[in-house]
């Protein structure tokens, strides 16, 4: 997959630096240029391919979301700002998510990911028709085969291929995110928070603590699914959903 081609733009100093070295840390960006207002924000358009735009709004001369209505095909936009005014603006103007500064790596990857992530388009199931159930003509997953996330742990990013995540356990402040590839990875996040990042056609939350990967899952019952040996609950809140996915009956 080419690296995603970055213009960051940003009237102040400090604001570009933060989200640069946020940028610094995650492969697959690249930055391709630095602005301090929309205007110079045009000129680099007019000459360079970008496919990401990390735009300020409340800036000198003209105003972020006013620069993403002048033109036709604007690429994908972060909106990156101090005021929470503008966030209605925003997401009409269908951005990829609104940012709100003093911007957190955590907030920053979670918006990241919205654009680096492929979502799949369909997920198959086998309808049970009574007791365990066998997925053994499962389709292989339709996730792009180099996706990842990167997480925070031991100080330093671990780069987790979506494709290997079996299945996400909660752990109070924690989750604990389980893969083909390796040991567990334990880091501090909340499972909402990661729920958001991963994709949502092949993942499915089954109880408050648990996050599975469909194409992972190698049997289930109307209380729990099999993944790699472990047996998860599937929680009564959650029984409805996990049904209309795995066409339980």
């Amino acid at each position: 997959m080419p690296p995603i081609r970055c213009l960051l733009v940003d009237d102040e100093p400090p604001a570009l630096a933060v989200i640069e070295s946020h940028i610094a840390m995650i492969d697959g960006l690249d930055i391709v240029g630095k602005c301090h207002n929309a205007i110079q924000a045009f000129g680099v358009l007019q000459s360079t391919p970008v496919d990401l735009l990390f735009l300020d709004i409340k800036m000198p001369k003209l105003l972020g979301t006013d620069f993403i209505r002048s033109l036709r095909q604007p690429p994908k936009v972060i909106f990156t700002t101090a005021y929470r005014d503008y966030a209605l603006d925003g997401f009409e103007l269908d951005a990829v998510d609104y940012l709100l500064k003093p911007i957190s790596f955590e907030r920053f990857l979670r918006a990241v990911s919205k654009v680096m992530r492929i979502e799949p388009s369909t997920i198959g199931a086998v309808p049970a028709e009574h007791g365990l159930v066998s997925l053994d003509e499962k389709p292989a997953s339709t996730v792009a085969e180099n996706s990842f996330l990167y997480f925070r742990a031991d100080r330093r990013m671990v780069k987790v291929f979506i494709r290997d995540i079996l299945y996400v356990e909660s752990l109070k402040d924690y989750v604990k995110i389980v893969t083909t590839s390796a040991k567990p990875l334990v880091v501090k996040q909340s499972i909402s928070s990661l729920e958001e990042m991963l994709p949502e056609a092949s993942f499915l939350r089954i109880h408050r603590s648990y996050i599975v990967a469909v194409d992972k899952i190698t049997a289930y019952t109307p209380s729990y699914v099999d993944i790699a040996g472990q047996e998860l609950p599937i929680g009564r809140l959650y029984h409805k959903e996990v049904g209309r996915v795995l066409k339980m009956e």
